[in-house]
């Protein structure tokens, strides 16, 4: 055990230097670090390489078209007004109030299927141009707004990170996006109880290339705050893209629960539920609704991209793909590569061993997956990255640790909301688009991200300990 340990160290404290200092991307990092692990344990460089391959290939089938499909609806979410409806949704239900409710609560929702840097990219000339209407500050917008995308990024399948954390754990998927979906929104409105005045004692401007002429609405009717273009889709139509294959993986999920195998409605679930069917019949709503919103899509496709479209077919089936795999790129890659390191981690059997270790002291189960979580985030920087190897370390102890496949998950997902810090892409978001210095960005994001983190690992230690998940 002592070997592994050692191992492990050597292996994340390579991959924290590559990333940190070398700037190295983080698939030749991660792929570094398995190596090293692997030969270290003693498996040989022929086997090491083997096995990350497998790991990098398995994960890969498992996790692809997830994250390709997630990506093209992205495109779609941006080019129909759909998140611009979303908006205009939460300020109405908020009459104008608290609008960093309004686009955090829409990055929490577009952040289910989709990649959370992808999210926060598309968000941000709105939050800025809401921030400048209202005269809200940036410290307010962006915290509460990143705060909500990061959430669902981190905890709810099928974004890459969490769903890659699902199959490693063996957690049910049904109860991991319920289950997550819950507590992430209990807890994202506690840290917004907690800290929404705080915020607000710092007036930070928005950029000003984002706001353009827009002024201060001084009015007092919220009618005036909202996003006014010709086209917007209706909401209900503007969610089912984004909520249908959502529920429809859930839904097979629990279906083995509540319903005989032999039944129709069994097996239909069991296609149509499957998560890369589910995603694609969302891909399949996105065009679909493209197609009652042609001029708009037509319109927005050529402002957020800069290319001239001459019809419809050409912007949804061609140019959605191109950038979906544009965009999809990276997070596919790295979740990949996350696999192959999680399969020579998992391999080894002295984790067992220190299972064993840690029940013989009667360590905390609950806050063993959420510190090394949390410890590898403050040290690589990525949620999928840390995510994935936390849980790569967890599974094969969760007997001795006492938890369950779904709360290991949970908490391996809360350890990854905090400490994120200059190593994170997604803290750059608010340096760059939002206006904000280093140091406040780490007021107003890290903080809030890491007390969410604790808040998260408070609602399930005592459901946890009770066995309700």
């Amino acid at each position: 055990m002592l070997q592994f340990l050692l191992v492990t160290l050597i292996a994340v404290a390579l991959l924290i230097f590559t990333i940190t200092k070398l700037k190295m991307h983080p698939v030749l990092s991660i792929f570094i670090a398995a190596m090293v692990a692997g030969v270290g344990y003693g498996y040989g460089v022929s086997d090491t390489i083997s096995s990350v391959a497998s790991g990098f290939g398995s994960t890969l089938g498992s996790a692809g078209l997830t994250i390709i499909f997630g990506a093209i609806i992205a495109m779609g979410v941006r080019d129909t007004g759909a998140v611009k409806s979303m908006v205009n949704t939460c300020v109405k239900a908020f009459h104008g109030k608290h609008l960093e409710l309004a686009t955090g609560l829409a990055g929490f929702l577009i952040s289910i299927p989709v990649f959370g840097d992808i999210t926060g990219v598309l968000l941000t000339p709105i939050i800025s141009i809401l921030g400048k209407r209202s005269k809200t500050s940036m410290s307010t917008m962006s915290g509460f707004s990143s705060l909500g995308t990061n959430l669902t990024h981190s905890i709810v399948p099928p974004t890459p990170g969490a769903l890659a954390m699902v199959l490693l754990l063996g957690a049910d998927m049904g109860g991991a996006i319920l289950g997550g979906a819950l507590i992430c929104l209990a807890a994202y409105l506690i840290t917004w109880l907690i800290f929404h005045k705080w915020t607000e004692k710092e007036f930070i401007e928005p950029r000003a290339d984002f706001v353009g002429d827009v002024t201060p609405v001084e009015s007092g009717d919220y009618h005036d705050l909202l996003i006014n273009e010709p086209g917007l889709p209706n909401i209900g139509l503007a969610l089912i893209p984004i909520f249908v294959p959502v529920v429809l993986i859930a839904a097979s999920s629990f279906s083995s629960l509540f319903l005989a195998e032999d039944s129709v409605l069994y097996q239909i679930l069991a296609v149509i539920g499957a998560r890369d069917l589910a995603m694609f019949i969302g891909v399949v709503l996105m065009f679909l609704l493209a197609v009652k919103y042609k001029d708009a899509v037509i319109r927005n496709h050529e402002m957020n991209t800069g290319k001239k479209t001459q019809t419809l077919g050409e912007t949804i089936f061609g140019s959605w793909v191109v950038e979906g795999l544009q965009v999809a790129l990276m997070p596919l890659m790295i979740t990949a590569m996350g696999g192959g390191f999680s399969t020579i981690i998992k391999a080894n059997p002295a984790i067992e061993d220190l299972g064993n270790a840690l029940a013989s002291i009667n360590f905390p189960g609950v806050l063993f997956p959420f510190l090394i979580a949390a410890l590898l985030m403050a040290a690589v920087g990525s949620r999928t990255t840390a995510g994935m190897t936390a849980a790569a370390i967890v599974a094969p102890m969760l007997s001795q640790l006492g938890l369950t496949p779904l709360a290991a998950f949970l908490l391996c997902g809360a350890g990854t909301m905090c400490f994120s810090h200059v190593n994170d892409s997604g803290f750059w978001v608010g340096v760059t688009y939002f206006n904000l210095s280093v140091e406040q960005n780490l007021k107003y994001s890290t903080l809030m991200g890491t007390v969410t983190g604790i808040i998260i690992l408070i609602i399930i230690t005592p459901l946890a300990l009770c066995g309700i998940i």
